[in-house]
């Protein structure tokens, strides 16, 4: 759903595995895997070590250093800051004492690299766009942009066409350029994300100054967004708020879980208000006071409330209802109608980077979700 992108040249398909001599302190295995990060792909360097029972006491830090080449430290806390170092299964300090027989798992990013992006002919559905900015209406199953098995066919190639045209069309900015996400974000272009399999709103900067601009707003949580999500199960309340820090699942890397107590993650917090009710499910509004990956998928799923179809938090079977045949199909025509998880950018509100003026920016449901919340609706007044 959200912020800081993220990209790797390699492809998911060339993931590959391999073993590292160990020495005394244990197996060392390197791989690269992928994780979401913000929905889309990214692609770590994968490290597990099982610590020598004669190990004496040491920090983590000043242990994986002298044992993952070319490391620095700093790349090893800032992986400890990021709950990326597993000790026995649990996020750890970088001032922890290794053990024996620890097993220390290490998630590190790989180093991004630059590659060349295209521009393609793909339609978009501009909402609204000037010199400053561009505010896009992105379909269900666009990949926002390139990188891990997605060098092709994503958002940023079909905007860098569209600036392309826009450019020489006639607009007055010069040297209208979307930068891609490898390269620091200090220069224009994406200013936030969402899902691959999430419809809806996205704000697109077209110089570093309206960039840094929205960015700022972004990181103020100033911008304002409800997203419409369509969840299983019935509410007690009409409306209230979730509120739970949000980390990576120790568990399941590619998951983010909640961590109530704050003991881990970030600090995420989810308004959400009943729009309807339909006995099994129930369409929500949920506006975000944060930008957390996947945040309103995994507080909804925290609260017994996973979204329709999600396969990644459960929601892509029969959680609430009734045990017979003709529902059960129902609810398969329902999944192969909206094949994703059933979750909609639906407004987004911020101020105007030249005008100062606040602006705002409304979208009408896919045609996916509309078909499946007309059948619930139909079904629940049989």
């Amino acid at each position: 759903m959200d912020i800081v992108p993220g990209d790797r040249e390699e492809k998911l398909s060339d993931a590959f595995s391999k073993s590292i001599p160990g020495d005394t302190d244990g197996e060392l295995i390197s791989e690269i895997t992928a994780e979401p990060s913000g929905g889309e792909e990214e692609l770590f360097e994968h490290y597990r070590f099982v610590v020598d029972k004669g190990q004496e006491s040491i920090r983590i830090d000043k242990y994986l250093i002298s044992r993952i080449h070319g490391v620095s430290r700093n790349k090893i806390q800032l992986a400890a800051e990021d709950e990326s170092i597993l000790v026995n299964g649990n996020p750890v300090k970088s001032n922890y004492k290794v053990r024996p027989l620890d097993e220390i798992v290490v998630m590190l990013p790989e180093p991004r690299r630059v590659f060349e992006t295209l521009p393609e002919n793909i339609p978009l559905n501009i909402v609204y766009e000037d010199d400053d900015l561009a505010v896009v209406n992105k379909p269900p199953g666009l990949v926002v942009h390139p990188g891990a098995g997605n060098y092709t066919g994503t958002l940023v190639n079909a905007l860098l066409y569209h600036f392309q045209n826009y450019s020489t069309a006639g607009s007055s900015t010069e040297n209208v350029q979307l930068i891609l996400p490898a390269i620091p974000a200090t220069r224009a272009g994406l200013v936030h994300r969402i899902d691959k399999n999430t419809s809806g709103l996205l704000v697109v900067a077209k110089n570093e100054r309206s960039l840094n601009f929205l960015a700022t707003q972004f990181s103020s949580h100033t911008i304002t967004r409800t997203y419409n999500a369509l969840v299983w199960g019935d509410f007690k309340n009409d409306e209230g708020t979730i509120s739970g820090n949000i980390g990576r699942s120790p568990k399941n890397r590619k998951v983010m879980d909640v961590y109530p107590g704050g003991e881990h993650g970030k600090e995420a917090i989810t308004h959400y208000k009943v729009i309807d009710r339909f006995t099994y499910v129930t369409l929500v509004e949920c506006t975000l006071e944060t930008g957390r990956t996947h945040q309103i998928r995994t507080h909804m799923k925290f609260i017994g409330h996973p979204l329709f179809n999600d396969e990644t938090y459960g929601g892509n079977k029969i959680l609430k209802g009734t045990v017979y045949t003709r529902y059960k199909q129902f609810v398969e025509n329902c999944f192969a109608l909206l094949p994703r998880q059933a979750l909609h950018a639906k407004s987004l509100g911020f101020i105007h980077p030249s005008t100062g003026k606040q602006v705002f920016f409304d979208s009408q449901l896919p045609e996916d979700m509309v078909n499946v919340i007309a059948k619930w609706r139909t079904y629940v007044k049989r």
